[in-house]
């Protein structure tokens, strides 16, 4: 299966809360989508795997993806390493992604940021003829980075109006990971994601990003290199105008 867009999160629920509305959205327009989470979550303080997997296809279903995989990598130990990139690679040359979103490179949970140079790495290499895996090379048109806990200076900013509902119901499929009254024992551990405020968090966060592009709500990208365009005059055209949400 060719898909136009694929994201790369380092555990299930990474990529619905940086950038699930954008994957929505593109679906909505009837591009092909899907997500692979590096690993299955073992090390997580709430849920177990066989939770997780379950909540995980719950928010593919949510999300309209045409792919969704899980991969063996240990969670808690991400690393950088050739057969971890051989892994990458042979999801790349299988699903030949258009774009590619992997998570910004500066973050706290050490499996993101290595998550980042990871699928950097990979994307690069797949295109590589010499690089023998049993499918045919192949190399993303782009690799564009989603914003997770630290800010950046957005290349640009995804309006995610008409999709931020569908994305918030993609997320809360995750059950076992937020705030819910009534949960007790292990469900009841406090962590970032499951303080009763975080939900609404992302969604000033959403929301604070579309206002910068005068929308309701908005996600933020950001690629290494300089865009080109052949028409700034027609890719500026009256749809990028600034209004007022």
């Amino acid at each position: 299966m060719d898909l136009d867009a694929l994201a790369f999160g380092a555990h299930a629920d990474d990529v619905e809360l940086a950038c699930g509305g954008t994957l929505i959205a593109l679906a909505s327009l009837g591009y092909k989508t899907g997500v692979v989470a590096l690993t299955q979550g073992e090390m997580a303080t709430r849920g177990s795997v066989e939770i997780r997997a379950q909540e995980f296809k719950d928010s593919a279903e949510i999300m309209g993806l045409a792919a969704h995989q899980m991969l063996d990598i240990p969670d808690g130990r991400v690393e950088v390493t050739w057969e971890n990139k051989i892994k990458i690679i042979k999801i790349l040359r299988v699903y030949k992604p258009r774009i590619v979103f992997a998570p910004y490179w500066v973050e706290r949970h050490p499996d993101h940021e290595q998550t980042s140079h990871l699928v950097r790495h990979a994307a690069y290499l797949a295109g590589l003829k010499k690089l023998e895996t049993g499918d045919s090379p192949f190399r993303p048109n782009k690799v564009i980075f989603y914003q997770s806990r630290f800010e950046f200076t957005p290349s640009f900013i995804v309006d995610i109006s008409e999709s931020h509902e569908q994305k918030m119901k993609a997320v809360r499929a995750y059950r076992s990971q937020f705030f819910s009254k009534g949960q007790t024992g292990s469900e009841n551990e406090e962590t970032t994601i499951g303080r009763p405020e975080f939900l609404d968090r992302l969604d000033s966060r959403d929301r604070h990003w579309g206002g910068k592009i005068g929308v309701k709500y908005g996600e933020p990208f950001l690629v290494r290199e300089a865009i080109k365009l052949k028409d700034p005059v027609a890719f500026f055209g009256p749809e990028y105008l600034w209004t007022m949400p």
